[in-house]
């Protein structure tokens, strides 16, 4: 498959997650049908066009933590955008999955 065609696929599932709930990045690879594939998602979010405005905040790792980046400031924003849709961290700043984790079948 394209490699766009394939980001397109990430996009809309990420484009579903609603406020105040996370998603894995392997759990979007999953819905997209491209199992095994979460590094991959975060390659769409680092290439995600400036004009495409979809949740990419909502994304975290199988840990319930926000994942490192080159540039640090934008875990904080992310962690803001976070906490300001009402989800919580921990001291450890991880995030509990049992209670935000998107639930496609209860979207």
């Amino acid at each position: 498959m394209n490699q766009n065609l394939k980001y397109q696929r990430f996009y809309e599932i990420i484009s579903r997650i609603p406020t105040g709930k996370v998603a894995t990045y392997g759990q979007i690879a999953l819905l997209a049908g491209f199992p095994g594939q979460a590094r991959q998602v975060g390659y769409a979010l680092n290439a995600l066009p400036d004009d495409m405005e979809i949740p990419w905040q909502r994304v975290i790792n199988a840990k319930g933590k926000i994942s490192s980046r080159a540039n640090p400031i934008f875990e904080q924003i992310q962690r803001q955008m976070l906490e300001t849709e009402g989800i919580h961290f921990d001291q450890n700043g991880q995030i509990d999955l049992k209670k935000y984790q998107w639930n496609l079948e209860n979207d």
